[in-house]
C-alpha cells in the first residue's frame, strides 16, 4: 500500500494554461486595480520550516522582480500542524483577497485523518498554483550513534520506547507519516513508535539539536544548511533517486532496501470566496513567477524541484490526490469516522 506514495505527487511539469482573461469583463488582470494594498502570505507554522521558506521565497522574488508592485508580507500562524489557521482561513478570511496561504499535503491529510482532524480542506479554499516538490528526510544529530537508516530501524525494532521521533506536524500528519513509512516497510508496527509533534520543521530541528528527540522526519530542503554546518546527519531521503547539492551522497529509502518513496508538493491558495479579479491576477502572476530565472535559482538553492501547475490543473490534481489519501489512511486505520 505504501508504494502508492509515489502516485501521491507524480512528477511532471505541465504547460502553463493561464486564464488571464477569464472574467466576464474580458479585462486582463493588469488593467484592474487589484491589488490596491499589501498582500499577506501566511505560513501556517513556525519559522524555519518548508511552508515558511516557501512563503518567504515567493514574497521576496515577487518583489525583487517587480512582478507585484504592492508589498507581500509573510506572517507565521502556527498551531495544530496547520489546522488552527486553516479553520480561521476557511471562515473568518473566506472573503479576504489580500491573504494567501502556502500549504502542502497536510491540507488533505488533516482533513481526513481520525485524530486531531480539521473539518476544513482544500475545498474550503481557492487553489491557485502548485510551485514545487520536495522529499522527506530522516535526520539525526551529527554525533548520533545511528550512522545508517538500517542501524536506526534495528534499534527501533529492538526497543521502540527507547527512541523518540519528532516532526513539525501533528500525529497522523505529514512528518509523522514520513517518519513511520520506513518503520512500517521494515516490518515494525508503526503504532509502537514514540512520536512528538512540533509546530513546524524549525521547532523540530531545534528539539533534535537540543537533545529532546533522537530522530526527526522533515522536508529534505530544510536540513541542507544544517548538513553544511555539520550539525546533523541525514540517514535517508524519500526520493526515487539521489538528490543534488548538500544531500547528494544521502541514500534513498530504496537504496536502503525499502521499496517506497514519499513526495511533498507545495502550493499556494487563496480564500474560498476570492474575487475573479484577484483569482485571475494570481493565476497569471504565479505562472510568470515560475518562469523567472530568479525563481529557478531559488529552487536550486533550496534543493526544491520545480513542479508548476496552474489553478485549474492544481485543483484537478488535488481532487485525484484526495482519493489516494483516503485510501492510505483507511489502510492505516487512521481515517476519521463520519
Amino acid at each position: 500500500m505504501f508504494k502508492q506514495w509515489s502516485i501521491f505527487a507524480a512528477a511532471g511539469v505541465l504547460t502553463l494554461g493561464l486564464s488571464a482573461c477569464s472574467s466576464s469583463t474580458g479585462e486582463k488582470p493588469s488593467d484592474r486595480s487589484y491589488p490596491e494594498r499589501a498582500v499577506t502570505v501566511v505560513a501556517p507554522s513556525g519559522a524555519g520550516g518548508g511552508w515558511d521558506l516557501t512563503a518567504r521565497s515567493i514574497s521576496r522574488i515577487m518583489g525583487d522582480t517587480g512582478l507585484v508592485e504592492q508589498p507581500l508580507t509573510v506572517e507565521n500562524k502556527p498551531g495544530g500542524g496547520g489546522a488552527v489557521f486553516m479553520a480561521e482561513y476557511a471562515t473568518q478570511e473566506a472573503d479576504n483577497d489580500y491573504m494567501l496561504m502556502v500549504k502542502s499535503p497536510p491540507i488533505l491529510i488533516n482533513n481526513h485523518k481520525e485524530e486531531g482532524n480539521s473539518p476544513y480542506g482544500y475545498k474550503d479554499t481557492k487553489p491557485l498554483a502548485q510551485l514545487t516538490r520536495d522529499y522527506g528526510a530522516i535526520v539525526v544529530r551529527a554525533d548520533s550513534e545511528y550512522d545508517s537508516l538500517k542501524s536506526l530501524l534495528d534499534a527501533v525494532k529492538e526497543d521502540p520506547s527507547n527512541i523518540t521521533f519528532a516532526g513539525g506536524s501533528a500525529p497522523g500528519s505529514m512528518d509523522h507519516l514520513i517518519g513511520i513509512l520506513p518503520v512500517y516497510e521494515y516490518g515494525i508496527n508503526p503504532k509502537s513508535v514514540k512520536y512528538v509533534s512540533y509546530d513546524g520543521g524549525g521547532e523540530a530541528i531545534a528539539s533534535l539539536l537540543g537533545g529532546n528527540a533522537d530522530v526527526i522526519a522533515t522536508d529534505a530542503s530544510t536540513v541542507s544548511e544544517y548538513v553544511k554546518s555539520g550539525d546533523v546527519r541525514v540517514l535517508a531521503v524519500s526520493s526515487s533517486e539521489k538528490l543534488e547539492g548538500a544531500l547528494r551522497d544521502v541514500p534513498t529509502f530504496k537504496d536502503e532496501g525499502l521499496d517506497t518513496e514519499f513526495t511533498i508538493w507545495r502550493g499556494i491558495f487563496g480564500p474560498k470566496n476570492m474575487s475573479d479579479d484577484a483569482f485571475d491576477y494570481w493565476n497569471q502572476k504565479l505562472g510568470e513567477l515560475s518562469e523567472t530565472e530568479e525563481w529557478k535559482a531559488e529552487l536550486e538553492k533550496n534543493g526544491w524541484a520545480s513542479e508548476y501547475r496552474n489553478a485549474e490543473d492544481f485543483t484537478t490534481y488535488l481532487e485525484e490526490q484526495e482519493k489516494v489519501i483516503i485510501e492510505l489512511l483507511t489502510a492505516l486505520d487512521m481515517l476519521k469516522r463520519n
